[in-house]
């Protein structure tokens, strides 16, 4: 079980228009609190004991999200959130996890920062509304590395995951330039153990020479090439992400099925 989560909170949020511009997607409501603080709430009860939020977009309300967190929530920022892509953010959070670059104190006496790292992340995307079984899934699967899948949601702005006997091969918006079956849809939430992690920040820093436009999942994609990463298929998983105005009316129509 890993103790450690990092959220990616960086993106503006254009497709939301105004509202993308007023908070971060995190601090959307669906209920009577932003969808950051139940995700953290659910994190904790699957056994995430410290959180690390990649900042960017309005990134002090995550900061004072961070300060009323009894510490276990830091912030780190991507300054360069409106010139790079998702990737960049994990890149960033991986540095701090490496290098223990957040001086905090563990949340508990049985727990260290370095001892979070040594067994890897969770890693969530911040606009994500789920079941909590996703969480647990993740976490009472023995396997280090989890790519999380779900079936079809047709939400619209899809992210479909090709495999070979439940093994990453691509990830793409369009299924036509999958060569290689689909198994489901990419959900946002994975584990990342930390030898995956150094081997996506060789990816992520060749890709850098060219761009930090780069979206996370194809650090992922091109890391798979010689990299396993298995994946897990819930077929009925309830959730969903909140990009754009359809995306925030079908997530309002899901909240009831999410649970605690």
């Amino acid at each position: 079980m890993v103790k450690t989560a990092v959220i990616l909170a960086a993106g503006r949020g254009t497709r939301l228009k105004e509202l993308g511009t007023e908070i971060p997607k995190g601090f959307l409501q669906l209920g009577s609190r932003p969808i950051i603080e139940e995700s953290l709430e659910k994190l904790y009860a699957s056994g995430i004991e410290r959180v690390i939020i990649v900042t960017g977009h309005i990134a002090e309300k995550y900061e004072e999200l961070a300060a009323r967190s009894s510490g276990r929530v830091v912030t780190v920022h991507n300054d360069q959130y409106a010139d790079s892509g998702s990737l960049y953010s994990l890149y960033l959070a991986g540095n701090a996890l490496q290098q223990l670059e957040v001086n905090h104190p563990s949340p508990s006496e049985s727990a260290s920062f370095t001892d979070t790292n040594s067994e890897g992340f969770l890693l969530l995307e911040s606009d994500l509304v789920y079941e909590s079984r996703a969480l647990k899934a993740l976490q009472e699967d023995p396997r280090p590395d989890l790519i999380l899948v779900s079936g079809r949601t047709d939400s619209g702005d899809e992210v479909w995951v090709g495999t070979e006997g439940e093994t990453l091969r691509a990830l793409s918006k369009d299924r036509s330039k999958l060569a290689v079956p689909i198994l489901g849809e990419l959900v946002g939430i994975s584990k990342i153990s930390m030898p995956l992690y150094a081997r996506l920040s060789e990816v992520a820093e060749r890709l850098f020479e060219k761009t930090l436009h780069v979206e996370y999942e194809t650090g992922l994609t091109e890391t798979a090439r010689d990299y396993p990463i298995p994946c897990l298929l819930i077929p009925d998983l309830v959730w969903a992400e909140i990009d754009d105005a359809n995306h925030l009316e079908r997530a309002r129509g899901l909240y009831g099925r999410l649970g605690s």
